[in-house]
């Protein structure tokens, strides 16, 4: 009975009583919403992040450049004999280590045989003296025969015995010769050294018969220790090396740059001031790298109480001097974000993100050339996902204590107009700075 009744329903009424029923609901739930009492609506406070900061100031900067290098005699050289015999005195000083004088002898050989040669030139040297004199009165005697002969022209070179004394003459140089290298081999019975230095290695001993061309011994002098140390060719630009070119004289060294070395040596650091002396004339291959020559004077010579001597192999660091940048702001390395920006706080204390152009990096610092001005605020504080525009709390500090380079007087001094010159080096440079941050 049901079914049938559904079926008389009208088609309208199926429609419309669903929906009926669902803006009844939507009614009811819109009612009961407004019912509900409105929440408590808190103030929202500004929040500031508390930062440290530092003024600005320019400054001159003095660049120096680190390297290394290994220390070598500027002279090195061996002991070896002249002339044959055997070794019958040494110097006290003929030990390995020790130091000797220029002119000192370290070695005397047995020097019969040569005294013996030179009294044997010497009679040589008489006979053809007594030769000569001979000749002469031969010569002269032949000459008053042809006149009192009644002889008229020119007597024959024969007569007159000249080819006779032009030999005795021939053989008495021949002598004197013969004199002067056996006196030369006797003096050479004593070796001397050739220059102040340092024994290296002994390699002969009293006693034993040494031949010419024999090595004796290993020396260095020690007047001057030098040190190849490298430089990259972005740091080229920041030194003051003289040029030198084909068909010019070698350029003057008087201004080249300063050179500091230090080692590490018996527990205590030593210390030594050297100068530039040369410059390679070539790229090393492997390193891409130019070699400069740095010297020292008298190494060994004894330069304070604590300060030990520059030896000869030492492994040193070696800080040279390079120009000075002008008006330039110097930065922690902390404070850098991105590799070329840094966080200034302007006058109503909010974040502002400024680009600059870092112009010399170090392992704690940075130097900026461009991007910065005088008395403005630094954020010392490493916020790396800082928003810009944040209010921030300022709490002023002095700059983070930096490990600035010593400046030498009489550094050159670079202005930042003049400092494009150095564009190719300093843009180097930049993306050494930006891998390291």
């Amino acid at each position: 009975m049901v079914l049938p009744l559904l079926a008389t329903v009208s088609l309208p009424v199926k429609i419309t009583l669903p929906i009926v029923i669902l803006a009844a609901t939507a009614a009811g739930a819109w009612w009961l919403s407004r019912q509900k009492p409105a929440p408590d609506t808190i103030p929202q406070r500004e929040v500031f992040i508390p930062v440290t900061a530092a003024e600005l100031h320019p400054q001159d900067y003095t660049i120096v450049i680190p390297t290394y290098g290994e220390v070598r005699a500027r002279t090195e050289s061996s002991v070896i004999p002249e002339v044959s015999g055997m070794i019958r005195e040494i110097s006290p000083n003929f030990r390995e280590g020790s130091f000797f004088e220029s002119g000192e002898e370290l070695l005397k050989l047995d020097d019969r045989d040569q005294s013996a040669a030179v009294t044997i030139a010497q009679s040589a040297v008489a006979q053809a003296e007594t030769a000569i004199s001979e000749e002469n009165a031969r010569a002269a005697q032949a000459l008053e025969d042809w006149k009192a002969l009644g002889r008229s022209g020119e007597p024959d070179p024969l007569v007159l015995r000249k080819p006779q004394l032009a030999e005795a003459e021939a053989r008495l140089l021949s002598s004197r010769a013969q004199l002067d290298r056996a006196r030369r081999d006797l003096d050479r019975t004593s070796i001397k050294a050739p220059y102040a230095g340092r024994i290296v290695e002994k390699l002969a001993d009293v006693g034993q018969y040494v031949t010419p061309g024999r090595e004796l011994a290993k020396i260095y002098g020690v007047d001057a220790a030098e040190i190849d140390l490298p430089v990259k060719s972005e740091d080229l630009a920041y030194l003051n090396l003289p040029e030198h070119y084909r068909g010019e004289t070698t350029p003057p060294l008087e201004n080249a740059p300063a050179v500091t070395l230090t080692a590490p040596y018996a527990g205590r650091t030593g210390v030594w001031n050297g100068s530039l002396v040369r410059v390679a004339g070539t790229i090393d291959k492997q390193s891409r790298q130019l070699y400069i020559t740095a010297m020292v004077q008298d190494p060994y010579a004894r330069r304070s109480v604590d300060n030990p001597p520059l030896k000869m192999g030492m492994w040193v660091s070696a800080r040279i001097r390079g120009r000075t940048l002008q008006n330039v702001f110097v930065a922690p390395r902390l404070a850098m974000r991105g590799g070329d920006q840094l966080l200034i706080i302007d006058e109503e204390n909010r974040l502002r993100t400024r680009k600059v152009t870092i112009a010399w990096g170090a392992p704690d610092h940075v130097v900026i050339s461009e991007g910065l001005k005088p008395g403005e605020l630094l954020c010392t504080v490493p916020l790396h996902y800082a928003v810009e525009g944040s209010k921030v709390k300022v709490t002023r500090q002095p700059m983070p204590k930096i490990n600035l380079p010593d400046a030498p007087a009489g550094a050159e001094t670079i202005t930042p107009a003049a400092e494009a010159d150095a564009g190719a080096a300093a843009a180097g440079k930049n993306a050494a700075v930006k891998s390291g941050s």
